[in-house]
Parts: structure tokens; C-alpha cells; sequence
């Protein structure tokens, strides 16, 4: 068995012998197993389990039309998705190379396996053999460097850049200088080798530094592939590799999928999937749903949650995630420069209160900084309590000993959002500061989430399966989604050797001087983590709530 294990990976005898004697949970180990190459199959036997989302098999039975509701924003380029809606309407069309399930476990899916050396410095993607775009070509190696290739483009903006910033980038002068005078710096691979082609159907990646997660920044919501020819666009007819074509799309309206043939995995059962939009107004979907409009919906928020409940044609699924939204504070603007400001402002909230009031209890409280306590690299640090003397303290030592008045920006829908930030307002007031709450519609708030002209602001994150992944969306220095302006050196040290620990306490180590580090200096108040709920028709089978509220509709299917 050793030996066996050891040709897959040198680190996975270890993690077995960890896993036996229960210094690492099963949890840890599936996740950890698999990311090295080990199948899931093989990482649940060995951990007693059977895997409970394996690929399913076809439906017995084709037919009908399923409608969801969800937003539907605008679709254009996927490399530069920000909301989980976009990726959900484009993952019906494209596919990721692999899927990562609700239990955080990432299996291959256009890709047969993947291999990582020993020092997880090179990984081997060998694709899938027959898989064929919509248009009759077959996905080959040229098609995933092309798409790797735009990804890692700063022109093109992508929040890839910010999972793959350290070990596949590099920073070069351009030979500009901006608006100070100092070279203007860009980036670009940090090899020309770093992404190589060993034949049709297989990829090697050379990363400068070690990164223990590959395969999952493999499934980044963004990393769609696209038809080269498509040149980075989506939209009706666009060119994939998935079970579905978008027929009807209308920004803010209505999406319309048709099963395509020539599919590579089991044939869909569902013809057709129609996704509606209803807007910001929670009760509009629950009418919807009651009147049998629609068949179920991509999220619930709790305000629809006892309406729902009510009706017995209704399936309620719910799953705890790291799915949260952050109070915000942009570093490079005055009011929020103080690191003491900023502690201040997280030693005034109560996230025991918070959760009850936003989110009905359902969840946990939030600590400030963001790892949750379902990732797997999360360290448990005693709770930051509220201490109003202590924040009034910082105030008067970062020389505003009477408060301040401010403003903060956030979105209506969902509705739990504004309840939350107003609740957080009305806490802020103990310490002196008068916060103004700007309640924007969704399309509002999409357009500034991240810009100067909102320092202070309420944005939504979404479930990833590590913390590392998201503090390297959200906080790693220049990133395109570090919408806090955040830039802390020593942050992005210690980020950079959790992402390259392959043993799972050694990374925990590390993740607990991150955690402290962004209650001491970090740019968020993070007050809850989200147990997130869906309501289905009961017809419709196959349905598995994702922690990313994901939606897969190859996998579906429908009953009497």
C-alpha cells in the first residue's frame, strides 16, 4: 500500500499515517489527498467513507424544463467574472478543467488526473481524451494554455492573477513612470516555461515557488475555458465544452439553456433550463415560487426563508459555508489609513448580536479575519470581544478622541446585507462614529464595489474550500480584487508559505499568525459566517447545494 501511495505522491503515506492516528480529522485528509492526485474514490476508501459525489450516472428519464430563479448580470468575459450568478448562467456552456464538491473535495473534469512533484513546484494536467467543443473540435492542450495564458494577462483584469500571482508571475519595470515619478512596475510569467505543452493532451505548469493548491485555483469561479476563437467573449451561441447552449440571454430579465448534443459526459435529462430574474424584492421570487412560476431558486435569504417553508411542495437544502460579506476599508484613503481606526472599528461590534439580527442565528459568529471555521487551514484564536473602552482608546490615539462621521456603501439584495450593515452602524455609534448607510440596487453597486469613491463598503464573499485562496483574491498586495487597498509585506510572506505547506498542521501554524495579523492591522470588520439555504421544487432530483451556492444542472433531473 505504501509504495502504491508513494507513486502518486511522497507526502501521502504521511497524511494516511495522520489521518489513523487522528492528528488530522477525515475532512483534512480528503482534501489534502486528493489535491496530491489521489482519486476521491481511493482518499474516501482509505478514510472508511464512500464518496457521495462521485460523477453521477445518466438519468433514466428526459424531459421538461426546469426554471430558477436568479440575478442575471452582464456575461461578456468570464476571465473577469465578480459575482457567483455570472458563472452560474456560463457553467451550463463552459467547463472547468476541475470541479471542486460541496463536501471541498476538487476531482478532476476535463482533466483525466493531475500530478504534482514532490516540492509541488510541477504539475502534470493530463486532459481528457474526445472531448469536443460545441462546434465539433476536439479540446486539446493549445485550447487550456491559450485560456491560462489570458488568465494570467494583467490587460485583462482577471482575479486568477491574484491565486496564481506568486508562483507564476513576476514583476518587471516597464520602463513608464507613474504619477510620482517611480518606475512603473507590470506582470508577466516568471518563465517562458512556466506553462509548457508536452503533447495534445497533456500540460505541464513550473511555478517559481512550491503551491499546494493547483487543482483548486483550477475550479476559481472565473477559470471557465473559452473557445479560443471566441477571444474571450460569452454570450448566446457562445462556443463550449458543457452540457448546455444558451439560446435567450437578456441582462437583468431571463436566460434560456438547450441541452446540446455531442456532450461529453452522461446526456443531461433536463432539456431545457430557463433562469428568471426578480430583481432586488426578496418577495417577488417567493411569489414566483408559490405560483409555481419557477421551480426553485439558486439562494434563499432568511427573509424568505419562513415563506418558503410554508409550502409543502418545497425542498429546504442548507449547508454550512465560508460565505460572508466584509465592512471594508480601503488603507490608501485618510479616514481608514490608521491601522488603530481600523481595530477600532472591529472592538465596537458584537458578531453574537450580528448573527442573530442579519442571518436568524443561522451560521457563526464572524472573528475579523477571513479564514472561516470551515476551511480546513482555519486556527481557532480566542474571540475579538467588544470592548468599547478599548476602541474608544485607538481612537483618541489615532487623533479622533470625539469620533467621526462617515458613510458606508452597500448593496439591497440580498436583503439580509443592509439589515447587517445598519445593525453595525447602530454599534459604531457607542464608539462616537456616525456611519451613513447608502443602500444601493445591485447593478449600482457592481459598478463601484472595488473603487476609490467607496472607501468604506459592504461586499459580499463568497464560499472558497482554503482560506489561503481567498486571502489571495481579497488581500495579497495589488491584486485585482483587493478592494481594500490593503498592502501589508509581511502579510504576503506569510501567505505565500501557507500556500506552499503541504503538511496540514505546519500550514495551520502559519494561518494563525496570518489571522492575528489581520485583527492587529487587516482592513475588515467580517461579522458572520453564513449557513446558507436553498429552497427546490421536490420534482426536481439531483439537486446537492454547493457551499458556493453553485448550480449544476447536468446533474439534475425530474420526477412526478
Amino acid at each position: 500500500m505504501t509504495a502504491n501511495l508513494e507513486r502518486i505522491h511522497d507526502s501521502l503515506p504521511a497524511l494516511v499515517r495522520q489521518m489513523r492516528a487522528a492528528a488530522v480529522d477525515r475532512r483534512e485528509f480528503l482534501r489534502a489527498s486528493t489535491l496530491v492526485g489521489l482519486s476521491a474514490a481511493a482518499a474516501y476508501a482509505l478514510a472508511g467513507l464512500e464518496d457521495p459525489f462521485g460523477r453521477p450516472a445518466a438519468a433514466a428519464t428526459e424531459a421538461g424544463v426546469v426554471r430558477i430563479s436568479m440575478r442575471i448580470p452582464p456575461l461578456e468575459d468570464p476571465a473577469t467574472y465578480s459575482w457567483v450568478y455570472d458563472s452560474n448562467v456560463a457553467r451550463q456552456v463552459c467547463d472547468y478543467l476541475t470541479r471542486t464538491g460541496p463536501d471541498n473535495v476538487t476531482r478532476p473534469w476535463l482533466v483525466e488526473k493531475w500530478e504534482a512533484s514532490g516540492d509541488v513546484k510541477t504539475w502534470i494536467l493530463h486532459l481528457k481524451k474526445g472531448v469536443k467543443w460545441s462546434n465539433g473540435d476536439e479540446l486539446v492542450a493549445d485550447h487550456v494554455i491559450w485560456n491560462m495564458t489570458r488568465w494570467l494577462d494583467e490587460k485583462v483584469g482577471s482575479s486568477i492573477i491574484g491565486l496564481m500571482r506568486y508562483y507564476m508571475l513576476v514583476e518587471y519595470d516597464t520602463g513608464e513612470k507613474d504619477d510620482g515619478g517611480q518606475p512603473r512596475m507590470g506582470l508577466r510569467r516568471w518563465s517562458e516555461d512556466a506553462i509548457q505543452k508536452v503533447d495534445d493532451h497533456t500540460i505541464r505548469l513550473n511555478c517559481a515557488y512550491p503551491q499546494a493548491a493547483v487543482p483548486e485555483a483550477l475550479f476559481h469561479y472565473p477559470a471557465l475555458l473559452l473557445h479560443p476563437s471566441q477571444h474571450g467573449r460569452f454570450g448566446v451561441g457562445a462556443i463550449g465544452t458543457g452540457a448546455y447552449s444558451m439560446v435567450e440571454y437578456e441582462v437583468g430579465r431571463k436566460v434560456v439553456l438547450k441541452r446540446r448534443d455531442g456532450y461529453w459526459g452522461p446526456r443531461p435529462a433536463i432539456e431545457t433550463i430557463e433562469i428568471i430574474d426578480h430583481g432586488d424584492d426578496p418577495s417577488d421570487a417567493v411569489a414566483a415560487l408559490a405560483a409555481g412560476r419557477v421551480d426553485g431558486m439558486c439562494e434563499a435569504s432568511p427573509s424568505q426563508y419562513v415563506a418558503l417553508s410554508k409550502l409543502t411542495n418545497l425542498k429546504q437544502y442548507q449547508i454550512a459555508t465560508a460565505q460572508t460579506a466584509v465592512a471594508r476599508m480601503q488603507q490608501t484613503n485618510d479616514t481608514w489609513k490608521d491601522p488603530k481606526v481600523r481595530q477600532a472599528m472591529r472592538y465596537a461590534l458584537d458578531t453574537r448580536q450580528l448573527i442573530r439580527i442579519a442571518h436568524l442565528d443561522r451560521g457563526a459568529p464572524g472573528e475579523h479575519h477571513h479564514v472561516a471555521p470551515v476551511n480546513p487551514d482555519y486556527y481557532k484564536l480566542p474571540s475579538m470581544k467588544p470592548d468599547i473602552a478599548k476602541a474608544r482608546k485607538l481612537l483618541a490615539e489615532a487623533g479622533h478622541p470625539h469620533g467621526f462621521d462617515t458613510e458606508i456603501f452597500c448593496r439591497k439584495d440580498p436583503d439580509w446585507e443592509p439589515v447587517c450593515v445598519q445593525a453595525m452602524a447602530q454599534m459604531w455609534k457607542q464608539i462616537g462614529v456616525n456611519v451613513k448607510v447608502n443602500v444601493l440596487s445591485t447593478e449600482e453597486y457592481r459598478k463601484m464595489w472595488d473603487q476609490p469613491v467607496a472607501p468604506f463598503a459592504f461586499t459580499a464573499w463568497t464560499h472558497r474550500p482554503h482560506g489561503v485562496m481567498t486571502l489571495g483574491l481579497a488581500y495579497r498586495t495589488g491584486v485585482p480584487w483587493n478592494e481594500s487597498k490593503w498592502s501589508n509585506p509581511k502579510f504576503d510572506e506569510l501567505l505565500a508559505q501557507a500556500e506552499a505547506t503541504l503538511d496540514i498542521n505546519k500550514r495551520k501554524q502559519i494561518m494563525k499568525d496570518i489571522e492575528q495579523l489581520m485583527l492587529e492591522d487587516g482592513p475588515i470588520c467580517l461579522p458572520l459566517w453564513r449557513t446558507v439555504s436553498t429552497f427546490m421544487d421536490k420534482k426536481v432530483r439531483g439537486f446537492k447545494i454547493h457551499p458556493s451556492s453553485y448550480i449544476f444542472c447536468e446533474e439534475w433531473s425530474l420526477g412526478a
